[in-house]
């Protein structure tokens, strides 16, 4: 059992990934699991910027922030749910994701809606790690 490791594939049998996630990300028994609250853009004065860019930043910033909080790392990470209410940057959110990632990456789901928790919260990711 020492040998087992949090693994992630795409089967070889359906479409590759559409972005940098994986399809499936396998956690052993023994891991344990920690959930985030979905981190927002908002700086450490309690301000949002204007825009989603820098509001990206700021969130990674804070998703960094949490996970150093329990010694997580990136490849701790299984799973992230991303939320936004414009349309995001891809290349922009990229350059934060790969920042944190080193194309092993986690599953991901993404959704676009009409608002989140406050009106001036335009993106908000959440968070699924795994530690043995």
């Amino acid at each position: 059992m020492t040998n087992e490791k949090i693994t992630r594939k795409n089967p070889t049998n359906m479409p590759s990934p559409v972005g940098n996630y994986t399809h499936i990300t396998k956690i052993p028994r023994n891991a344990e699991l920690f959930v985030t609250s979905g981190q927002v853009g908002v700086d450490v004065n309690g301000q949002f910027p204007n825009t989603l860019n820098e509001q990206v930043t700021n969130t990674f910033h804070n998703i960094k922030t949490v996970m150093q909080s329990e010694d997580l790392h990136a490849e701790h990470i299984i799973k992230v749910n991303v939320w936004a209410t414009e349309k995001i940057d891809w290349d922009y959110l990229y350059g934060e994701w790969e920042q944190l990632f080193d194309h092993d990456y986690p599953a991901m789901t993404i959704g676009y809606i009409t608002e989140l928790g406050l009106p001036e919260i335009k993106i908000e990711i959440e968070i699924w790690a795994a530690k043995l």
